[in-house]
């Protein structure tokens, strides 16, 4: 086992040394199949979470809208018997009357969307509660103000109804639900005129 002549041991060593395999640069070894799965998994994680999101954020508008409508129909039925004012009166039984018809209209766009009125998050119902407003009707007739209390705070719920209808029809929705919101929006200008009109020249 001398080396030949003139080889240096060295050369003699690499000679009889096997030689090395150079490695494919994506090896499909165990390391690598788990580190392919943990990137695939985190990404439909991070898909799922923004498709969570969009449809949350494309739901809550209606959501909002179907919450206040039924705020809006507690301080009308509450407000039935105690309103002296025969226009005022007759307004309110108008209201009453365009929830009532809205809500049935509204129910074919929210199934589309999936959304129960019966099972509203809690965050939006709370935000929504006309529980505020009919303490405030309470004082108005605590203090002989109720007509006036209660135009003020009708003023404002429609005001901000008419707000919501007009950013639901920019949003992406069907031509039948942008017809639904049209209606809707036309229908309750003309008591919300009414109401805010009868709201000014009693301040």
């Amino acid at each position: 086992m001398n080396p030949q002549n003139g080889q240096t041991p060295l050369d003699y060593l690499n000679q009889i040394s096997p030689a090395t395999q150079k490695k494919p640069l994506f090896a499909l070894n165990l390391k690598t199949i788990i580190l392919g799965a943990l990137v695939v998994l985190v990404l439909i994680i991070i898909l799922v979470n923004i498709g969570n999101g969009l449809a949350a954020a494309r739901k809550e508008p209606w959501e909002t809208y179907a919450a206040r409508l039924a705020a809006t129909s507690e301080i009308v039925d509450s407000s039935s018997g105690k309103i002296k004012n025969s226009q005022l009166r007759s307004l309110n039984s108008d209201l009453k009357l365009y929830i009532t018809n809205t809500q049935r209209d509204l129910a074919e766009p929210l199934k589309g969307l999936s959304i129960n009125t019966a099972k509203l998050p809690k965050s939006v119902t709370a935000k929504e509660s006309s529980a505020k407003a009919l303490e405030r009707l309470e004082d108005g007739r605590l203090n002989a103000k109720y007509d006036s209390t209660y135009a003020r705070e009708m003023s404002y719920q429609l005001a901000t109804t008419l707000a919501l209808l007009q950013q639901l029809y920019k949003s992406n929705v069907t031509p039948k639900t942008k017809a639904f919101l049209e209606d809707s929006y036309k229908n309750l200008a003309p008591t919300y005129k009414a109401i805010s009109e009868f709201s000014a020249s009693n301040e």
